[in-house]
């Protein structure tokens, strides 16, 4: 048995994502603004993104590249991403998008371990890029400069060669379209093959979910080199004909800035800006009417701080869950769904079909009737669909480590259902912490320490206490002006608001929580952490 989606199966049509994207390009459509560069204002037409997009394409075939080709895209958000990316595509080769924040070490692997023939970036990361290409022996002249520095191609000296885009012929539901990798929270970064049947499958399903039109100008401060921007932002965005304002990096006073200048109206973030939002008194001076949606992912959003956020901005605040295996939405609370709670991630989205299994028994968890408020037993959640990947990259045993038989794929999240299909995540489940055998979620902590009017961030780990038994310690950041708030306060706070056994026994002060680029808290930084400071 398992579950489905509420909603009806969509079209999925069986093309390329370029032709998906932008062969069904108006004059009108051509005249709209696609892109936006946050910093200087400087735009872009959807009319001159396909030119620049097709001349990527022409120039990379020029140059022997093409299907079956591995081309690297390592740059913050510009708008110049959006034109190499699709580029890669519409060549037939391959684009595996790297971390803006790696070092020349981990870009270096990801070349290597994806066997890029080709490398594009910016300038100010160049320096590390160069030493990564050469360690995995791209040549200069496959370096490409987005914009411009000296013994490298720029984009623009790229699409001044006027090189005409290839025919090329693949089959969409096989031919890997993105390389991104894995968060590695859990293990060794691997590659995450998406078709390009996954990526078009995946805008059909949540286009109808998040209310994304045309009139909609999108804040793109959620990196395009993850997936959730890559998919969410870029190319539902774009598939909806909305204007994408791109921020290379996340700044307060720069993101308010371009809501309020810009009159952004969609904003899409992880849940370490709605802490932001709700908390940082700098908000106030920023005039964010605008805004009609703040749409988070990437991490739990509590439903308490999203609240906050929509009563201080005047909004609606949604949420949703996914994974790059899924490229990546499976989950997603509807833009016109005004019910349900924050802390869920919503139902099921189109064409796919779940089932939560528990990872004990191996047995799958009793679903409660139809319309039922009341929620299951926890288990681990699987998905399949569509959009579901094809694989790890020459990685067979993690492959078959996550997709079964059936074509499911195991999550190695924790979560519950109720009645209405909503789905909860719970945590992951190799992050649940065992107290005198109770499970304790550390996302449900963090959680609630963040409701504390004077912690500005927090994370909770499983450590070891004097008798060896795992116990919740939380790293707490605090707010401004906070000093008097002690190790004493912090657990008491959480002790008169929770079971027994999920109380926080230690607590450590820290600076800043280590996060991901998509907002993820390391977990795993701050295990590595504690146990050099045990030993």
């Amino acid at each position: 048995m398992s579950f489905t989606s509420p909603f009806p199966d969509v079209d999925i049509p069986n093309v390329s994502l370029y032709d998906f994207l932008f062969g069904g390009l108006t004059d009108a459509d051509r005249a709209r603004t696609a892109l936006i560069d946050g910093g200087s204002g400087a735009s872009v037409t959807y009319g001159e993104l396909d030119a620049q997009v097709l001349g990527v394409a022409g120039a990379l075939a020029a140059r022997g590249l093409g299907v079956g080709d591995v081309v690297g895209l390592h740059s913050p958000n510009v708008p110049a991403f959006a034109s190499v990316f699709h580029g890669i595509l519409r060549s037939g080769a391959t684009a595996t998008t790297i971390n803006a924040l790696y070092t020349a070490e981990d870009i270096a692997k990801q070349l290597a371990d994806s066997h890029a023939k080709a490398l594009f970036t910016v300038s100010p990361l160049l320096p590390q890029a160069k030493a990564a290409a050469a360690q995995a022996g791209i040549p200069d002249e496959l370096v490409v400069v987005l914009d411009g520095a000296e013994g490298h191609p720029s984009l623009r000296d790229l699409l001044v060669e006027g090189n005409s885009a290839p025919d090329v012929s693949f089959d969409p539901a096989t031919h890997v379209a993105v390389l991104p990798y894995s968060s590695g929270t859990t293990g060794r970064p691997k590659g995450v093959m998406l078709s390009h049947r996954n990526l078009v499958a995946n805008v059909c399903q949540i286009v109808p979910r998040m209310g994304i039109t045309a009139d909609d100008r999108l804040l793109c401060v959620l990196p395009f080199f993850h997936i959730y921007g890559m998919t969410v932002l870029l190319d539902a965005a774009l598939y909806q004909r909305a204007s994408l304002v791109t921020m290379p990096k996340f700044d307060l006073p720069e993101f308010l800035g371009n809501v309020a200048e810009k009159k952004c109206t969609y904003v899409f973030i992880a849940p370490p800006v709605a802490v932001a939002l709700a908390k940082h008194p700098l908000v106030d001076q920023y005039d964010m009417s605008s805004v009609h949606t703040v749409f988070s992912g990437a991490a739990p959003l509590d439903h308490e701080l999203g609240m906050a956020v929509a009563k201080r901005l005047g909004c609606n605040v949604r949420q949703g869950y996914g994974m790059s295996e899924m490229s990546p939405v499976s989950h997603a609370i509807p833009f016109d769904d005004d019910e349900t709670r924050l802390d869920s991630c919503g139902p099921t989205v189109a064409n796919m079909e779940c089932k939560l299994v528990d990872p004990g028994t191996g047995e799958e968890v009793e679903y409660l009737a139809e319309g039922s408020t009341e929620v299951s037993a926890p288990g681990e959640l699987w998905c399949k669909g569509p959009n579901v990947m094809l694989g790890y990259l020459g990685n067979e045993q993690a492959t078959a480590d996550t997709l079964d038989s059936d074509g499911y794929l195991h999550t190695g999240d924790i979560a519950t259902v109720d009645g209405k299909g909503v789905v909860t995540i719970v945590d992951r489940l190799k992050e649940l912490i065992k107290y005198k055998g109770y499970q304790v979620p550390p996302a449900e902590l963090e959680a609630l320490l963040l409701t504390h009017p004077q912690i500005a961030d927090a994370a909770v780990i499983g450590v070891q206490d004097e008798d060896g038994e795992e116990v919740p310690k939380a790293f707490v950041v605090k707010q401004a002006g906070a000093e008097e708030l002690t190790a004493d306060d912090v657990i008491a706070f959480v002790a008169e608001r929770v079971s027994p056994h999920k109380k926080v026994r230690r607590v450590e002060f820290i600076d800043i929580v280590p996060k991901s680029a998509a907002g993820k808290i390391l977990r795993k930084d701050l295990r590595t952490a504690e146990s050099a400071s045990q030993s």
